[in-house]
Formats: C-alpha cells, sequence, structure tokens
C-alpha cells in the first residue's frame, strides 16, 4: 500500500485545484493523497515550505519490510582518536571506532591488515619513540606508501612523526609521506 499523505500538510493554506505535478497515477483518497513516488520535486513546483517536504520525505520512508537499495557507508566517529601509550608487536588499528590514532613505540610493530577501514576514511597516525627511541614499523599488505617504500621513521627518543592516511578501497589504505620530529 503506498504512503498516505495528508493534503494539509502539503499545501497549508491552498486549494488544491491541480494535479499537474503529480503523475498519472496519484489520486485523492478523503484528505489523503496517495502516492509511493511523491517527491520533493514534485511539490517544490507548488511551493512547498521545506517543514512541509520534510514530512513528506519522512512519510515516504517504509516502517517496516521495505527493500533499501544503494551503498551503505560505515559512519565513523569523525572526532575520536585511540591514544596506546604501550605499543609492540603486532597492532590492528580499529578504524570503526577511531579515525585518528596516536600509538606511542615501546618495541618494534607490524600494523597488521585492519577488516574495519571505510573507503573514503582519512585521518593520521601519530607515531612517538619512547625514551629508547629506534622503534620501527612494518606494514601489512593492505597499508600502501609511495613507490613501495615503507616507513622510516625517526629514531630519536621521545620523536614524534605524524603520517597521514586515506582508505581507497577495501584492503588499500594510502600512507603519506611522514613528518617527521615533530618537537
Amino acid at each position: 500500500m503506498a504512503a498516505k499523505i495528508p493534503v494539509k500538510a502539503i499545501f497549508t493554506g491552498s486549494d488544491v485545484t491541480s494535479l499537474g505535478e503529480f503523475a498519472s497515477s496519484d489520486t485523492i483518497n478523503g484528505s489523503y493523497l496517495t502516492d509511493g513516488t511523491v517527491t520533493a520535486a514534485k511539490l517544490a513546483a507548488d511551493t512547498a515550505t521545506q517543514a512541509e517536504l520534510d514530512a513528506v520525505s519522512n512519510a515516504s520512508l517504509a516502517k517496516a519490510g521495505g527493500t533499501m537499495t544503494g551503498t551503505l557507508v560505515a559512519k565513523v566517529a569523525t572526532t575520536a582518536t585511540d591514544t596506546d601509550t604501550s605499543n609492540t608487536g603486532n597492532i590492528t588499528l580499529d578504524f570503526s571506532a577511531n579515525q585518528n590514532f596516536v600509538l606511542t613505540l615501546t618495541g618494534n610493530i607490524t600494523l597488521v591488515n585492519p577488516s574495519t577501514e571505510a573507503i573514503g576514511q582519512s585521518g593520521f597516525i601519530a607515531f612517538i619513540q619512547d625514551g629508547t627511541g629506534s622503534r620501527t614499523v612494518s606494514l601489512g599488505t593492505d597499508y600502501e606508501t609511495a613507490g613501495a617504500a615503507g616507513l622510516t621513521l625517526t629514531s630519536t627518543a621521545s620523536a614524534t612523526d605524524l603520517v597521514p592516511y586515506l582508505v581507497v578501497a577495501s584492503n588499500r589504505i594510502l600512507l603519506g609521506t611522514p613528518q617527521l620530529a615533530f618537537a
């Protein structure tokens, strides 16, 4: 059954004298306009207000049992930052929970291929050398650098390096040129 939208909600303060903007299959049923394809574009020609268009859009969504098509994109908490003060060995970044990562290296690490990245997601990874320094970062195959050069970080104790990233496809995280030795 098509969604029923109150004519009064669409045409507040005016009389309905023409259905010229609506499809020929549209019908008036009591005080409702019945049409599963009523769109904002059809209503805009009749000078509906934004609130009225919003009401139509909301009323048009199936409450249950409908089929949604298209691509769903995971929403990432855009302000979330993982601040981890002790990293050694294999590290898997959780891109679904965080956009940015601040990792203190207490040993050599390998960034293991994640499964939570979202295409279009971007941010930074900050690597902080501990008081010893000389910690290295190896990369899983999902992490790519220009010319496949890998990452070379500042080895100085307590140095901070910043690496931008962009997820361009599932299993492809492009790492930008590291900005080295922040003080």
